[in-house]
């Protein structure tokens, strides 16, 4: 069962109010101070952890007033995707007067945790979060802690949290009918390797449209792709990866009626692998990707590619983050999944 998320952050009051002494008493164990006794620190202490409480190094910002400032972590920077929901969701804060302060966690559990740390004592007025999606959730401690926040392109079903994100099972399907409609009946994916809901999400949309045109789907079918995010900070992936994965299904003998891609860059060593055997595109086989990143457009032939709605998923999490700040009623924990758009050029035969 997923775990609440309590509306706002947790106070001194709130420890206060169930240990049923004064906060003034409660400021003093928990400081270490004497006048206390160990029976009753001990009881504070216990009612601090169980509530999530946790001291804000900048407490006197709090009696003044809000921070006016929203955290946000995101797995990469050069990812183009992050980087138009980054400028969305700094451009959309600023209307309402907010700053944002960017924590990167590079795909990293340890990353993310120093990040999910430094969130919850930085005083920040509440975080959007792009979750890693490693071994443990450090995002249980944040929610617990009252702290407001939404979580973007993934999901945290362990948890009750305002989630936005691409709808990554429509992309991938609309992707794959495409090429179907155009005449192909043999159709291989390239995907990155990370065990993310994004990925998982995607697979299960071009699975269900080949099934849907009964057509076959087995797991030879989905090449993953080995992915650098964990161990590089420049580019989240590398065409090189795509091209030897591309070379070696060719070289095999197995040449698809299509290829569809998980992003755009993949599409890159595709295209280098394709000319080296002297395959022509569309004539000899399709390719469509994933992002419509800038130089989509600019290759030969123009790339068919899903349009990410990058800046709608930014900022309708702002706009949910600040209804949870100001303590308005909840909106619906239901996820909301930002539609993409399949972009049709030259590269399946449009």
């Amino acid at each position: 069962m997923a775990e609440h998320v309590p509306r706002r952050r947790r106070t001194l009051q709130d420890v206060a109010t169930d240990v049923g002494l004064s906060a003034n008493t409660v400021s003093r164990a928990l400081r270490g101070q004497s006048g206390v006794s160990e029976a009753t620190r001990e009881r504070i202490r216990q009612a601090a952890e169980r509530l999530g409480y946790v001291p804000n190094v900048h407490a006197r910002s709090l009696v003044l007033g809000s921070h006016r400032t929203i955290g946000l972590v995101i797995t990469n920077v050069s990812n183009p995707f992050y980087a138009e929901l980054i400028s969305a969701i700094e451009l959309r804060a600023a209307e309402e007067g907010y700053h944002i302060v960017l924590f990167l966690s590079e795909e990293s559990p340890a990353r993310e945790l120093a990040a999910a740390e430094n969130v919850i004592q930085s005083g920040l007025d509440g975080v959007i979060v792009v979750p890693v999606q490693g071994p443990t959730n450090p995002w249980r401690q944040v929610a617990r802690a009252g702290m407001p926040f939404v979580v973007v392109n993934r999901r945290l079903d362990d948890l009750a949290v305002d989630t936005v994100a691409t709808d990554n099972y429509a992309g991938a399907h609309a992707a794959t009918a495409h090429v179907i409609s155009q005449g192909a009946r043999s159709i291989v994916m390239l995907e990155e390797d990370l065990t993310i809901t994004t990925i998982h999400q995607r697979i299960q949309g071009f699975r269900d449209a080949l099934t849907e045109a009964s057509l076959p789907c087995d797991d030879s079918q989905i090449l993953m792709v080995p992915t650098r995010r964990q161990d590089r900070v420049v580019l989240p992936w590398q065409a090189g990866d795509a091209y030897r994965m591309t070379v070696d299904l060719l070289s095999r003998g197995h040449r698809p009626d299509a290829f569809v891609v998980g992003n755009d860059y993949f599409a890159l060593g595709l295209y280098r692998a394709l000319r080296e055997r002297g395959l022509r595109c569309p004539d000899d086989t399709f390719v469509v990707g994933f992002g419509d990143y800038p130089f989509a457009e600019f290759l030969d032939p123009p790339l068919s590619t899903v349009r990410l709605p990058a800046a709608e998923v930014g900022r309708t999490a702002v706009e949910l983050l600040l209804q949870r700040i100001r303590g308005d009623d909840p909106p619906p924990t239901e996820p909301i999944l930002v539609q993409p758009e399949l972009v049709t050029r030259s590269s399946t035969g449009v």
